[in-house]
């Protein structure tokens, strides 16, 4: 039999076991679903730590469930847990890694679906977190599981991690394990995030970012006489009108050889979190008027979004200059300037194993050309790139990105049953050496 032959009756062999699992490949998403895993604060990480922990034990998994004490958000009330399973294979070989993180964002308004029911309407899973990315992680379970049914003596290992707190920068989760070395290129070789990207597309990488947070300060008075006293939010305006004049038209102007999508991401860009001025926000059920006082201090959060070409040093002074540019014209202009996080572009190269392993399997798969993108937004390639220094790792799964987020969130059964053969067919790639 020659080598194309053999390849072509795995990947029959893997097809037909995965089209034989669709309606498990549904009840596990849906399961995923029901367990609503809000973050914040970071709801039922534990149990849905232990029900994926079940589900692979089964299939021959070793299973480790590890609590990230004392990371951001972490407390007795909302442990930050997470699972890793492994499994090892009949003989040497490298580790194939399917990561997910198992925490969705709130609901909000608009839905017309439970957002927690997982419910099954025209070939689509309703649900928060269907999308991004509950769905994948099914996806990569099924992957994972039909092919070790299939070739169970396969080379190497095999690992499916569910995460925590990706949604909140992932502190709690990848980067924490990163830091233990559960993704050091001597444990794990490749990388596959199942993140909603669209299934016929390689996700490389990402933009950097830093969050900032900006104060203004001036002085305390009566409302009646503001004369008497120094207006902060009045400063913070001086503030916002110097990045409408100056920094926002010079963003515009950056441009990137990194394929971003959407199109309006392949430029710098900066969003104004949040801004606030003056008294703290009363209770929702108080009643009353505020007092009358001039704001003594007015803050503003900032999420910079940075290109491959662009510096982490020359955003952070870029935006320092702009506040001395307003204070050498306001008097009395006091300000503060603390950089919150920071991470720095990623993006794989697209000739790592990884990459040509999934676009082989899109192209037998889906029968078409792979296009390759990077992410308009972070996600946890950035810690296993800059802590755990493994290279190579991509993003790759179901879904729509532009429904992350949004009410009446889903995801498609074609879209995941494609895209769980595409994995599989890329993890008989990288474990039988032909990457």
């Amino acid at each position: 039999m020659t080598e194309t032959a053999e390849l072509g009756g795995r990947q029959h062999a893997l097809a037909t076991e995965i089209a034989g699992r669709r309606d498990d490949l549904v009840a596990l998403t849906q399961d995923l679903i029901r367990i609503p895993t809000l973050n914040p604060p970071g709801d039922f990480y534990q149990d849905i730590c232990e029900y994926l922990a079940r589900r692979l034990e089964k299939s021959g998994f070793e299973v480790k469930l590890l609590r990230a004490v004392g990371t951001p958000g972490d407390s007795e009330r909302h442990p930050r847990w997470n699972v890793i399973c492994r499994r090892e294979g009949g003989r040497s070989g490298p580790c194939v890694h399917f990561n997910s993180h198992i925490d969705v964002v709130s609901t909000g308004a608009g839905w017309t679906f439970d957002p927690f029911g997982g419910t099954v309407s025209d070939g689509k899973i309703y649900g928060r977190g269907a999308c991004d990315m509950k769905g994948g992680l099914a996806a990569s379970i099924v992957a994972a599981e039909a092919f070790v049914a299939k070739f169970p003596d396969y080379p190497g290992a095999i690992e499916i991690s569910g995460t925590a707190d990706e949604e909140t920068g992932g502190y709690g989760g990848v980067a924490w394990l990163a830091e233990q070395g559960y993704f050091s290129p001597e444990r794990v070789q490749h990388v596959i995030i199942p993140e909603p990207l669209n299934k016929d597309r390689i996700c490389l990488g990402h933009r950097g970012v830093m969050w900032a947070q900006i104060k203004t300060h001036g002085r305390i008075a009566h409302g009646s006489m503001p004369f008497l006293g120094d207006c902060a939010v009045r400063h913070m305006g001086a503030v916002v009108s110097e990045m409408e004049t100056s920094l926002f038209p010079a963003l515009a102007k950056r441009n990137t050889v990194m394929p971003v999508v959407p199109d309006g991401a392949r430029q710098s860009t900066m969003n104004i979190n949040s801004l606030h001025g003056g008294q703290a926000e009363p209770d929702p059920d108080f009643t009353g008027f505020p007092s009358a006082c001039v704001p003594d201090e007015a803050r503003m959060v900032i999420d910079r979004r940075y290109l491959i070409e662009e510096k982490a040093e020359d955003v952070r002074e870029e935006i320092i200059s702009l506040l001395e540019r307003v204070k050498a014209e306001r008097k009395d202009f006091r300000y503060d300037f603390e950089e919150l996080w920071q991470v720095s572009p990623t993006m794989t190269s697209v000739e790592a194993p990884v990459v040509k392993a999934v676009e082989r399997g899109i192209r037998s798969a889906l029968a078409c050309e792979p296009v390759h993108v990077v992410s308009p937004g972070t996600y946890d390639q950035k810690h296993i790139d800059r802590i755990g220094r493994l290279k190579d790792c991509i993003a790759y799964g179901p879904g729509i990105l532009d429904l992350a987020h949004q009410s009446d969130e889903y995801v498609g059964i074609d879209d995941m049953v494609d895209s769980a053969k595409v994995m599989a067919f890329a993890l008989d790639d990288l474990l039988h050496g032909r990457a």
